[in-house]
């Protein structure tokens, strides 16, 4: 996408790199997805509720190399977890694949295609591991999220219940080029 067809007030993401999460990337992470949540909510979508990620699991899950951070210059744009398995959300489909969960970018770069570039590196990452898919999951309710994975290319194949009545969407694409 090009600057002329950003959104207003968009910020363009020039020069993104994706890199492994440090430690001093915790409070980035964690005000990335506090700006999802609160956006989330103020459009009545149930999906991250305020407070559900701590400083100290991301710490964690940073320490066990789950987190990568989109970064344009030295400012934070976008986080995700990449794991390699998956059994709690795909259970016995859990196939060697590159899944991604928690994707989130900075709100001031909506409609600056960073989404799509940090689903791309990962492809193209998971592709270099062996991987043949990308998988993810997102709760069946937000129509939205559905729709713009759907258009970058990823199809649904199964729904999973968790406790307390969440309906999670199973979706995932091929790490090929040409698809």
């Amino acid at each position: 996408m090009t600057v002329n067809t950003l959104l207003p007030g968009t910020v363009p993401v020039v020069e993104m790199s994706i890199e492994p999460a440090t430690p001093a990337d915790v409070p980035d992470v964690l005000r990335l997805r506090g700006d999802a949540e609160e956006w989330l909510a103020l459009r009545n979508i149930d999906q991250w509720r305020p407070g559900w990620l701590s400083f100290s699991k991301v710490s964690e899950q940073i320490d066990d190399g789950q987190w990568y951070v989109a970064r344009d210059g030295d400012a934070v744009r976008g986080a995700f977890r990449l794991l390699w398995s998956d059994e709690p959300v795909w259970r016995a489909d859990n196939a060697f694949a590159a899944y991604v969960h928690g994707l989130v970018t900075d709100r001031r770069c909506a409609g600056a295609g960073l989404g799509a570039r940090i689903l791309a590196w990962v492809a193209e990452h998971g592709r270099e591991a062996g991987a043949t898919r990308v998988r993810l999951d997102c709760v069946a309710h937000n129509r939205q999220l559905r729709r713009y994975y759907a258009g970058l290319g990823f199809r649904e194949v199964g729904r999973r219940r968790f406790d307390g009545g969440w309906v999670h969407v199973l979706l995932e694409k091929s790490t090929d080029l040409g698809c």
